[in-house]
């Protein structure tokens, strides 16, 4: 995930300007059969742009890459007590260090929850950077683990929702916000017989969001990278009645739809109202949740968001887009130190900050 620090301006590009390109004219010369999907596939899913890497890195990668590897591996070996130690005392002291990044992670949680103040702000930030760590720690251990595990650490409430969506024939859409452990639900999913797409922004080293492409792939997770063909892969995986998950809770490229999140107007992506409108899919929201037991999660699949159509295109992604942001601000609400929002993503955190 990128740093976001370059996450707002204080102009906000107007739908016209976001959405130029997703009517079906408005696609390029010879995309008419993609009905103007590559103009959206940048706002898909929250991710920046690519950068060149610094030139040490480069050589530096096979390291990195075989570094995680050990840890990935350590952490499915290893006992409780190593994650109760790293829970309660690396990332605490981790945590003391980084002054000015608590301070925006304090700034975010008070959106949700404007009471915070004080020894209570202080508490829910530190949770928030044990639940990032648990995040990472469970993402590289997660293909190591066997189905009986899998299974016995989630609780899932609303799976009806998925199953009444797929009943439809047009494939189902879950949008998400980076909350909790969502890596597990995806592969709780595969363990049910669904296949899962999941959009995923490319990171600025190459070899390490291979890696990560790869532990995924490793149980059964289709991974789209974000690209001038995630797009058509994303309307592809649709048609054939499967799923795709979309995170939807921030705009790193600054280029989606304006949408009143958490009292501010900011951007979020456009994607999962787009596919939802153009392919018929239904939408879903999504949350999962770290449960107090190691290893234990909750995971809430709310009711379909109403997908109609009821203006031009463009407006009809506005309104949808904002009803999956007040569904997202339900989810986010019942446990924010889970959001792992820890970058500015208003336009007043720029002065803020």
């Amino acid at each position: 995930m990128g740093d976001g620090a370059d996450a707002r301006s204080g102009h906000h590009h107007g739908d016209s300007e976001v959405l130029q390109g997703l009517e079906p004219s408005g696609g390029r010369a010879g995309d008419s059969r993609q009905g103007g999907v590559a103009p959206v596939a940048s706002r898909i899913a929250p991710g920046p742009t690519r950068r060149s890497s610094p030139a040490g890195l480069a050589s530096s990668s096979s390291s990195v890459i075989f570094g995680l590897r050990i840890i990935s591996r350590l952490a499915a070996l290893a006992p409780t007590f190593v994650f109760k130690i790293i829970d309660a005392v690396v990332v605490p002291v981790v945590c003391f260090f980084l002054r000015a990044k608590r301070q925006i992670v304090g700034a975010n949680m008070r959106r949700v929850d404007p009471n915070l103040r004080g020894r209570e702000l202080r508490r829910v930030v530190n949770r928030a950077y044990r639940s990032y760590a648990r995040y990472y720690l469970e993402t590289l251990r997660l293909p190591f683990l066997n189905k009986r595990q899998i299974e016995s650490g989630i609780v899932v409430e609303g799976f009806e929702h998925i199953e009444n969506g797929l009943l439809n024939g047009k494939g189902v859409i879950l949008a998400l916000p980076h909350l909790g452990g969502w890596e597990w639900s995806g592969r709780w999913l595969i363990h049910q017989g669904h296949q899962l797409h999941a959009v995923v922004e490319r990171l600025e080293s190459e070899p390490v969001f291979k890696l990560f492409t790869e532990l995924r792939k490793s149980y059964g997770v289709s991974v789209i990278p974000l690209d001038d063909n995630a797009g058509v892969a994303v309307q592809a995986a649709l048609a054939k009645n499967e799923i795709v998950a979309l995170l939807c809770d921030r705009d790193l490229q600054g280029n989606g739809v304006s949408t009143k999140f958490f009292g501010e107007i900011t951007t979020v992506p456009a994607g999962p109202a787009f596919f939802a409108l153009r392919t018929g899919a239904a939408l879903l929201p999504l949350g999962t949740y770290f449960s107090p037991g190691f290893d234990q999660h909750r995971t809430v699949v709310m009711a379909p968001i109403a997908v109609t159509r009821a203006g031009s295109l463009r407006e009809d992604i506005s309104r949808l887009t904002q009803d999956l942001v007040d569904a997202i601000e339900s989810l986010i609400r019942k446990a924010p130190e889970q959001w792992h929002l820890f970058q500015p993503n208003w336009p007043s955190d720029k002065t803020a900050v």
